[in-house]
């Protein structure tokens, strides 16, 4: 095999034609193989992988800089920079990441794992690399889906204006994770059918050559030439940022790239963008055909495909209650089939808004709606909500205006590690006046909570985990949760476990390992984290003395810090309090059975810590008293 040969980049150089076809082919089995094992992007993989190959045979890495977005397309890449023989623990607890980790190799320039970073990233590299008086290259690599993210043209906008040496290569294949949408995405497909693109790139300067009166109407030539290409080729788009435009290029043809890569590489002191076209899963005629559905594959472990996952919850409710309610409309951010949204949108298609890789503009979007009577409900993930923060603060809590937010992937994600765990959706939107924040204990409270929050006229937030639910019944009526009310599960004098949402069910697990000690703990479902269901909290606070607070959340002003400053806002003392949650740094990529483990988040780690805690051999229980933890 040829790809046992190379260990990195340089290895490339000398490889023939026939050579690196064969090596293309290569790169392509071992992603399949390791990928249907291991889990990961299969299809967004499958499509770059002459790209990666002609960017290290132009370009060397690492002293070039070569900066991806998103990050999910660098599995080429790793096989090609030195960690081919690794590979196989791709996305494995103590493995490579799934991403690009500037601790993992030199060849990763920058961690990415949210979409629309390159650029701006690139050019911070370009603009340090001319202030140093070096002469490296830098290349941004940035997928047409991502490109639909704000940040990308505000980077695009100070590298028009710096006009420094940059060059950005667009991945164009027409999709994100589902198929790229707006306005954007309609140049890119025009451009792609275009024929008379290729026509029009020899024929342009040809035309003005024949014009009559030739240098004598150089001038008006010029605006001649510019006008025409202007009515067929949208790359003058571009252009007008401040970048040159080379392209589109067959992004499956290693020669083809190398040629317009070398050419770049001597561009001036200028920007140049570089429109590759790809298609998403090449090679692979199942990811080929339905990209979506191989955009992200699971490793083949076997799952319990008779039970729904909360997504698949979120999106039957919101399904039935956009039915019953006409004012209900669902936003997504690029993610209709991965957040649930995908049933509303194809039965009432005008009622579900994908606005691309831009929460921040969801939300706001959302915030618009609202304000004339409508019930925007914005699917995100935990970790890209992060990114619309203060959209959430100015624009949608402090007018007060009822949007809703389904904050899907909260807690522990698992392989996908640092950039996507949803460690910390708790902490940032518990400090915000006027929002609710729940977070359901199993997927049936799932779909109440939805009913409630349409109803409920305010901001509301409902995290909920990744995976399977619980299989419990799902109840054909809905009802309204009282706002702030949480219930208690089972009762026990000896302490009190205090669970919110995902934690819950290990919660009553480990009380009843704890009975088989003869210890008996009360299990309380907390429902909500904001408001507090203060009444509850601190009666079972005052009546056993001994209070655990868990969570899947970092312990920074998570849940466990809302117990803490309830109970000393009512000024009780004789009490002990442990938090259970996320320590405070990123939490790496593994199975979320076994972090939770590590992390002492299952059922048996609740217990060992309740016992350590509370009831070691020969310690009265409140020794330690007021002591915090």
């Amino acid at each position: 095999m040829i790809l046992d040969s190379i260990n990195e980049p340089a290895d490339l150089k000398g490889l023939t034609t026939p050579e690196l076809e064969q090596l293309a082919a290569e790169i392509r089995k071992e992603i399949i193989a390791t990928v249907t094992a291991n889990g990961g992007h299969l299809a967004s993989n499958l499509g770059v992988v002459e790209l990666t190959i002609a960017l290290h045979r132009t370009f060397e890495s690492p002293r070039d800089k070569i900066v991806w977005d998103v990050g999910h397309q660098t599995y080429a890449h790793k096989l090609l920079t030195g960690r081919r023989e690794l590979f196989p623990t791709i996305r494995q607890h103590g493995g490579l990441s799934g991403f690009p980790e500037r601790d993992e190799s030199p060849h990763d320039h920058f961690g990415a794992g949210h979409a629309s970073t390159s650029i701006s990233a690139a050019l911070g590299m370009a603009i340090a690399r001319d202030l140093a008086g070096e002469s490296y290259n830098v290349v941004a690599v940035i997928g047409d889906g991502a490109m639909t993210g704000g940040m990308a043209f505000e980077a695009l906008n100070q590298a028009g204006h710096l006009g420094t040496r940059l060059i950005v290569v667009l991945n164009d294949n027409g999709m994100a994770i589902s198929p790229s949408v707006g306005a954007l995405s309609r140049l890119f497909y025009r451009l792609r059918l275009d024929s008379r693109y290729y026509r029009a790139r020899e024929e342009a300067s040809q035309v003005v050559t024949k014009l009559p009166l030739g240098a004598q109407l150089s001038q008006v030539g010029k605006r001649v030439k510019k006008g025409f290409k202007g009515l067929i080729i949208p790359s003058m788009f571009w252009e007008e940022l401040g970048l040159t435009y080379v392209g589109p290029i067959d992004g499956h043809d290693i020669a083809e790239l190398e040629t317009a890569l070398t050419q770049v590489k001597e561009y001036p002191r200028k920007p140049v963008l570089v429109h590759v076209v790809t298609r998403k899963g090449k090679g692979h005629s199942p990811a080929e055909e339905d990209a979506v559905s191989f955009h992200g594959v699971p490793p083949n472990q076997g799952t319990n495909e008779n039970t729904p996952s909360y997504s698949e919850v979120f999106g039957h409710t919101i399904l039935r209650l956009a039915r019953e309610n006409p004012k209900i409309l669902a936003i997504t951010a690029a993610m209709p089939e991965s957040t649930g949204l995908i049933l509303l949108a194809q039965e009432s298609p005008e009622r579900v808004f994908d606005v691309g890789i831009c929460e921040q503009h969801a939300v706001t979007f959302a915030a618009g709606l609202a304000t004339q009577g409508f019930i925007p409900i914005v699917a995100i993930y935990s970790t890209f909500l992060q990114r619309a923060l203060d959209q959430i603060i100015h624009d949608v809590c402090l007018q007060n205006l009822p949007v809703i937010f389904a904050i899907d992937r909260g807690g522990i994600v698992g392989e996908d590690g640092k950039t996507h765990q949803g460690a910390f959706d708790l902490s940032f939107l518990s400090f915000i006046p006027n929002m609710v924040l729940a977070s359901p204990k199993d997927e049936n409270e799932l779909q109440h909570l939805l009913n409630t929050a349409v109803r409920a006229e305010r901001p509301f937030a409902i995290r909920y985990p990744k995976g399977s639910g619980l299989g419990v019944p799902l109840d054909e009526k809905l009802h309204e949760l009282p706002i702030g009310v949480g219930e208690v599960l089972r009762v026990g004098e000896d302490v009190a476990i205090l669970a919110l949402g995902v934690t819950v069910t290990p919660a009553l697990e480990a009380a009843r390992m704890l009975a088989e000690k003869g210890i008996e703990a009360t299990v309380v479902n907390a429902r909500f984290i904001k408001p507090l269901d203060s009444s509850l909290l601190l009666d079972v606070a005052y009546r056993t003395k001994r209070v655990v607070t868990v969570e899947e959340n970092a312990l920074w002003g998570g849940f466990g810090s809302a117990v803490l400053e309830l109970l000393e806002s009512a000024n009780i003392h004789d009490f002990r309090v442990v938090r259970m949650g996320l320590p405070d740094e990123f939490v790496e990529h593994g199975p979320q059975g076994l972090l939770r483990a590590k992390y002492k988040l299952d059922a048996a780690g609740i217990a060992k810590r309740v016992l350590s805690s509370f009831f070691e051999p020969g310690v009265h229980p409140l020794k330690k008293a007021g002591r915090l933890e």
